[in-house]
């Protein structure tokens, strides 16, 4: 049997979890699993904003245009148009919960980002991520009908091949999870399920995601029937900081929409004009990432500048006070000097494929947020549109499982975990071997610009690690590490294999051997 009985699991307690938990609370009891601490997840990193048409000269066709130019065509229109006609109002709802989105005279202060067209980024100066998530956890926090239950690490789905009378469904019923204070793996059954569980950003040996972006719900879905997209549209920043000690530090898109140049720290060179001469520095996110790693590469660099010291320097204070305090902090004044910025891996584009409602291919299993590919981001994510997809698909979330309730049946008896593997590992180097492994041959091999034969080599390596890893996880007693190293092995599988799936260079996949982008878009959708 189980632990307890719920009547929605929530996965993840990030814009797009705690959105769904506080939409499905005004009529069913929700319990919010995170993996370690509440705030942990990539919510409150985010430091640029979020996009909406507020302005008076902007319009929903603009911002559509916009994600459609920055996804190379691969979006669905349908989902684009269904996200962005829905922004203002998810921007609302969060003035309403006490987001203290910064003003100009009295109305909401709009910034401007690269691949956008018109001002229309709503932002709590250079930390709308940890305002957002801190409104968020305080509002589930004083709700009765949500339960908050942190330190937890889900290893599986739970279906119909868990239940005490074994049935092939595919049909989800909650999630196994390890408590990580305890070392006990807990059953959590529910009626409904909602991933929104993050990326895979960590699959990366250089990323600004969090420490926990491991790919967790991607993967489970995944190995519990699930179909994924796109998986190799992984995003790369242009901008994180250069630093030998503080390897994950994100320098906001905003600081080239208020007017930073990118620089040949050799040269002197201001070189954007050489890739995109009309959008300069202004130009989506792939092409900006793509020219610096060239720049990199042709002049044999550590790193390129991003100078915004042109600017008046009580200017630059008061729209970026967090990253100003924090280079101030390492020596650097980026009201004087340039900031030394390198490519990293920042955002997963593809993931578990949902429709409009949410759902994805299982039923009982919903998702939200970075964890899935609904269609918005296409082959590279327009800046800011990444909260957003998390309010107005929680949203989705909620409302098709409440839609959906009467037809949603009581939970079988469920088998507890198996306990039989009760050993403790005395050889978890193994786990720190092959993590490092995969992060050092994804960046090499499956980064920026690819080839064939760097592909190859990757899935290659990947076929040995998995044996390794599945040994591993077969005899030892689980430990966070372990599932997380489980999960990172499956997602660059699904990375690399996507990649070698798809003959063309599109947004965010750039490969020498298929400079070529096909006329008609079409999405690579990977089948259990």
């Amino acid at each position: 049997m189980y632990e307890e009985l719920h009547d929605v699991l929530v996965i993840g307690s990030g814009a797009a979890g705690l959105t769904a938990a506080l939409a499905l609370a005004e009529h069913k009891k929700v319990l919010v699993l995170a993996k370690g601490s509440l705030d942990g997840g990539s919510t409150a990193w985010a430091q640029g904003g979020i996009a909406a048409v507020l302005d008076a000269g902007d319009t929903f066709d603009n911002h559509v245009r916009d994600t459609m130019v920055a996804g190379a065509g691969l979006n669905r229109l349908e989902t684009v148009e269904y996200v962005i006609e829905r922004a203002p109002e998810s921007i609302a709802r969060l003035v309403e919960l006490g987001v203290p989105f910064n003003q100009d005279s009295g109305d909401l202060h709009l910034t401007r980002e690269g691949g956008h067209s018109h001002r229309r980024i709503v932002h709590v100066d250079d930390a709308t991520g940890w305002a957002v998530q801190e409104a968020l956890l305080k509002a589930a926090t004083a709700n009765p009908n949500i339960t908050l239950l942190p330190g937890q690490t889900c290893i599986d789905l739970i279906t119909g091949r868990n239940q005490e009378h074994y049935s092939g469904s595919g049909r989800v019923w909650g999630a196994y999870a390890l408590d990580e204070a305890s070392g006990k793996v807990l059953t959590h059954v529910a009626r409904a399920t909602v991933l929104a569980t993050g990326g895979a950003g960590r699959v990366y040996l250089f990323s600004t995601s969090p420490r926990g972006a491991t790919g967790d719900g991607i993967a489970m879905a995944w190995r519990a029937g699930a179909r994924v997209s796109n998986m190799e549209m992984m995003q790369f920043h242009p901008t994180c900081l250069y630093n030998l000690e503080v390897k994950n530090f994100l320098i906001t898109e905003a600081v080239r929409g208020e007017g930073g140049h990118l620089i040949n720290p050799v040269t002197g060179h201001r070189y954007m004009a050489d890739y995109d001469a009309e959008r300069m520095e202004l130009a989506p996110r792939d092409i900006v990432a793509r020219a610096n790693d060239d720049q990199i590469k042709r002049y044999g660099l550590d790193y390129v500048h991003l100078d915004i010291s042109h600017q008046p320097a009580d200017f630059v204070k008061a729209h970026f006070p967090t990253i100003y305090d924090k280079l101030m902090g390492l020596g650097i004044d980026m009201t004087t000097d340039p900031i030394p910025v390198v490519p990293a891996q920042h955002y997963t584009c593809g993931g578990v494929l949902i429709g409009l409602d949410a759902k994805t291919d299982l039923p009982g299993l919903w998702a939200a947020g970075e964890c899935t590919e609904s269609g918005l981001h296409g082959s590279n994510r327009l800046a800011s549109n990444s909260l957003l997809e998390c309010f107005v698909f929680g949203e989705a979330a909620a409302k098709d499982v409440l839609a959906s309730w009467d037809d949603l049946e009581d939970p079988p008896a469920i088998l507890p975990w198996d306990e039989s593997r009760v050993t403790d590992s005395d050889e978890e180097v193994v786990i720190k071997q092959n993590w490092t492994e995969i992060r050092r041959f994804m960046w090499n091999y499956v980064g920026i610009v690819r080839t064939t034969k760097r592909l190859e080599r990757a899935a290659h390596r990947i076929r040995m690690l998995r044996g390794e890893v599945e040994d591993y996880y077969g005899h030892f007693r689980v430990t966070t590490d372990l599932i997380e190293l489980r999960n990172l092995i499956e997602s660059a599988d699904l990375i690399v294999t996507s990649a070698l799936r798809r003959h063309e260079s599109r947004g965010l996949h750039f490969t020498l051997d298929h400079k070529q982008t096909e006329a008609v878009a079409r999405d690579t959708v990977l089948i259990p």
